[in-house]
C-alpha cells in the first residue's frame, strides 16, 4: 500500500471517530436535558407549575428548611426566635409591621394562581413565611450536655489531708491567633474571652495564685511571620494572687494576631510550674482556644507530659465556637491532660463554664456537696430556653401561615376548603414538631437528673465515710 493511501485511510478513520464521539456527546446532552426537565417537572407540577420547594414534612426535612422569602427579607432572626419571656417583642413587630408586609405581598401571587389547591397554597406559604432557624437551635438541643462531673474525692486519710493543705496555682493560656478576631454578635471572640477570664479571676480565693500567658499574639498570620508567631508565648502576669489593676492591664496588652502554638504553650506552662510539685500544690491549666494547633507541635503529647510530670497539672480547655475537627482535637488534648473540655458558642456559655463550673475554691474538699443547686438551676434554664426557642419558632410559623390563609380566604383569593385544609396542616405540623422537641427535651432532662443523683449519692457516701477527717 502506498504512503498516500495509508494517509487517506488514517484521515478517514479520524473523521469517523470524531463523528461518533460527537454523536455520543450530543446524545448524552439530550439525556441530561431530559433528566433535568423531568426533575424540574416533579418540582413544578407539585406546586402548580411554579419552581419552589415542597414544604418540609419531617424533622429531617425541617432541619434543611431555608427561611421564608418574606421572613428572610423583613424579619430579624433575633426577633423571630425571641425567648418566651420576651414574647411581646415578637408580637409587636408581627402585628405592627410584618402582617402588613404579608398582606401586601401575597395577593400578587394568588391573583395569578386562582385555582391553587391546598397543597400548593401551603407550600407557597411555607416558602414565604417559614422559619429557617430550626437547625441552629435543634443542634444545640441535641448536643446539650448537663455538664455535671463527678468531683475529685480523695481516697484515704492522707490524701484528704494533703488535698486540704494544698495551695492552688492556675495558669491561663490565651489563644491569640488571628482567628480569634472573628465576631460573635458584634464582638470579637478575643474581647468576649477576655471579659469572661476577667470575671473568672476576680472571683478567685485569695489563696489561689494566677498566671496569664498569651500565645500566637505576634505577627500578622502570614507564612512569612509564622516562625515569629509560633515562638511568641509570653508570661504577661506572673504567678501571684489576683490584682485587679495589674491583671486587667495584662489582659489588654495583646490582641488576636498570628498562628496557634498550642503544644508550645503547654510546654512553657510545664516549665513554668516545674517547682510546684503535686504534694503541696494543685496545678490547673486553663486553655482558651478557637482552633487546632497550627505550628507543627503535638498538643496531645504536651498535655500528657504536663499531667504525668511531678506537678501533675490538669489541663482544662474551653473551645470557643470551634468546628467539629477542632472540637475532636481539643477534647483529646484535655483528656490526655487529665482535665475537661467544653465547647462554648457565646459569652454566657463561656461565663457559665468558667465561673459556675470550673472556678476552684480552697474549701472545695471540705464542702463537697455533689451537684450544687445553682448549677442544676442554670443548666435546666439553658435546656428550657433551647426547647422554648424551638417551640416558639414552630408556633410562630404556624400562626403566620394560619393568619395568611385566613386573609387569603377573606379576600377571596383561595377557597374556604383550601384555607381550612392549610390551617389544619399548619396545626398538625406544629404539633408534630413540638411533640418531638418536647421528647428530646425530656430525654436530656432525664439524663441530667440521673447524673445528678449518681454524683450526689457518691459524694454523700464519701462524706459519711470520711466525716472525721473532714471536720
Amino acid at each position: 500500500m502506498t504512503r498516500r493511501k495509508i494517509m487517506f485511510l488514517f484521515i478517514t478513520c479520524s473523521f469517523l471517530l470524531m463523528a461518533a464521539c460527537s454523536k455520543q456527546t450530543e446524545d448524552q446532552q439530550v439525556q441530561d436535558s431530559v433528566a433535568a426537565n423531568t426533575d424540574d417537572q416533579e418540582v413544578t407540577e407539585e406546586n402548580g407549575g411554579d419552581n419552589f420547594p415542597t414544604a418540609a414534612q419531617t424533622i429531617e426535612e425541617l432541619m434543611e428548611q431555608p427561611p421564608g422569602t418574606l421572613v428572610e427579607e423583613f424579619m430579624d432572626p433575633d426577633i423571630e426566635a425571641s425567648r418566651t419571656v420576651n414574647f411581646v417583642h415578637y408580637l409587636r413587630f408581627y402585628e405592627d409591621t410584618f402582617k402588613s408586609v404579608v398582606e401586601n405581598d401575597l395577593p400578587g401571587y394568588f391573583k395569578e394562581h386562582p385555582e391553587a389547591d391546598a397543597d400548593h397554597v401551603y407550600n407557597y406559604l411555607v416558602y414565604t413565611l417559614g422559619s429557617g432557624q430550626y437547625k441552629k437551635y435543634y443542634e444545640q438541643l441535641k448536643d446539650f450536655d448537663h455538664g455535671y462531673i463527678m468531683p475529685e474525692l480523695p481516697d484515704g486519710e492522707d490524701e484528704i489531708k494533703r488535698a486540704k493543705a494544698q495551695k492552688t496555682n492556675i495558669v491561663v493560656l490565651m489563644d491569640a491567633s488571628g482567628s480569634m478576631k472573628a465576631e460573635i454578635q458584634g464582638e470579637t471572640m478575643m474581647d468576649l474571652a477576655k471579659d469572661a477570664i476577667d470575671q473568672f479571676t476576680s472571683g478567685l480565693d485569695d489563696t489561689v495564685n494566677i498566671a496569664l500567658f498569651a500565645y500566637g499574639h505576634k505577627g500578622k498570620g502570614t507564612e512569612a511571620d509564622r516562625q515569629l508567631s509560633c515562638a511568641s508565648i509570653d508570661n504577661l502576669y506572673p504567678l501571684n494572687a489576683y490584682n485587679e489593676e495589674s491583671f486587667h492591664e495584662a489582659l489588654n496588652s495583646f490582641q488576636a494576631s498570628g498562628w496557634t502554638p498550642l503544644a508550645g504553650a503547654m510546654e512553657k506552662a510545664r516549665e513554668y510550674l516545674s517547682d510546684y510539685d503535686r504534694e503541696q500544690y494543685r496545678n490547673i491549666i486553663y486553655i482558651v482556644s478557637d482552633g487546632v494547633e497550627t505550628c507543627g507541635g503535638d498538643p496531645m503529647k504536651a498535655a500528657k507530659r504536663l499531667h504525668d510530670s511531678q506537678i501533675e497539672a490538669k489541663v482544662n480547655i474551653i473551645g470557643f465556637d470551634v468546628d467539629d475537627e477542632g472540637q475532636n482535637q481539643l477534647k483529646q488534648v484535655a483528656e490526655a491532660g487529665g482535665g475537661q473540655y467544653a465547647t462554648v458558642r457565646n459569652q454566657s456559655e463561656f461565663e457559665e463554664v468558667l465561673i459556675h463550673k470550673w472556678q476552684p475554691s480552697r474549701m472545695q474538699v471540705i464542702t463537697q456537696q455533689g451537684v450544687k443547686l445553682q448549677d442544676s438551676v442554670w443548666k435546666m434554664e439553658e435546656l428550657i430556653d433551647l426547647y422554648g426557642r424551638l417551640t416558639n419558632l414552630a408556633t410562630r410559623e404556624s400562626q403566620r401561615i394560619t393568619d395568611a390563609a385566613s386573609f387569603l380566604r377573606n379576600e377571596g383569593y383561595i377557597s374556604d376548603e383550601a384555607a381550612d385544609e392549610v390551617i389544619e396542616t399548619a396545626k398538625q405540623q406544629q404539633e408534630m414538631r413540638n411533640t418531638h422537641f418536647e421528647e428530646l427535651k425530656n430525654q436530656k432532662n432525664d439524663e441530667a437528673e440521673a447524673a445528678k443523683e449518681e454524683i450526689d449519692e457518691a459524694v454523700n457516701e464519701w462524706k459519711e465515710e470520711w466525716s472525721g477527717v473532714l471536720e
